[in-house]
C-alpha cells in the first residue's frame, strides 16, 4: 500500500493531528515585510522539525501570521507555541532588520496571546453519529459505513480495519 502523507505513525499509534495557529504582533503593530515573513517561515519550519512536527502551511500580513502544523500526539501545543514564538522573536530581532526596533515596544515581537484551533479529520457531526451508534442494533454495518466516511479512503480504512496499515 502507498504511504498516505497525512497519516503518520508513532510507536503504538497512527495519527493525523493538525493545529491552526495565529500569532499577532505586540500591540498589533505593522512589523513584517515580505523578507521577514520568508525568514519566519524558515524559522518556524526548523522549530517544528525540532519537535517532530511539520509546518504544512504558512502565511502572514503586516501584523499577524497563520500557521498550519501537523504534530504528534506526544506534543503539547502550548510547548510548541512557546518555542515557535520565543525562537522566532529572538532570531528576527537578532537579524537587525531596519526600523524593527523602533516598531517594537519593550523589545517584544509577539503578543502573549495566540489562537490555536484543531482541524482536519472528520466533521464533528460524523464523529457524533459514530459515537452515538456504538453497540446499537446493526452497529457493525453502521460502524463500517462511518469509518469509511471518517477516513474518506477505502484503502486506508481497509488497512486500518485489517491491521495492515504500515506508515513510516
Amino acid at each position: 500500500m502507498e504511504k498516505d502523507s497525512q497519516i503518520r505513525s508513532g510507536r503504538h499509534c497512527l495519527f493525523m493531528m493538525h493545529v491552526h495557529l495565529v500569532f499577532v504582533t505586540r500591540y498589533r503593530r505593522d512589523v513584517f515585510t515580505q523578507e521577514m515573513l520568508a525568514d519566519l517561515k524558515a524559522i518556524f519550519a526548523s522549530v517544528c522539525a525540532d519537535f517532530e512536527a511539520e509546518l504544512v502551511e504558512f502565511d502572514g500580513e503586516d501584523d499577524y501570521v497563520h500557521l498550519l502544523v501537523h504534530y504528534p500526539p506526544k506534543l503539547a501545543v502550548s510547548s510548541l507555541v512557546n518555542s515557535l514564538k520565543g525562537v522566532s522573536s529572538r532570531l528576527i530581532r537578532k537579524r537587525g532588520y531596519p526600523g524593527l526596533q523602533s516598531k517594537l515596544l519593550g523589545g517584544s515581537l509577539w503578543s502573549p496571546s495566540y489562537f490555536a484551533g484543531s482541524c482536519g479529520g472528520a466533521p464533528l457531526a460524523v464523529l457524533r453519529e459514530f459515537i452515538d451508534n456504538q453497540r446499537s442494533p446493526n452497529w457493525k454495518g453502521k460502524f463500517q459505513a462511518l469509518l469509511c466516511r471518517i477516513f474518506c479512503d477505502l484503502e486506508v480504512y481497509g488497512a486500518l480495519y485489517t491491521g495492515h496499515l504500515h506508515v513510516t
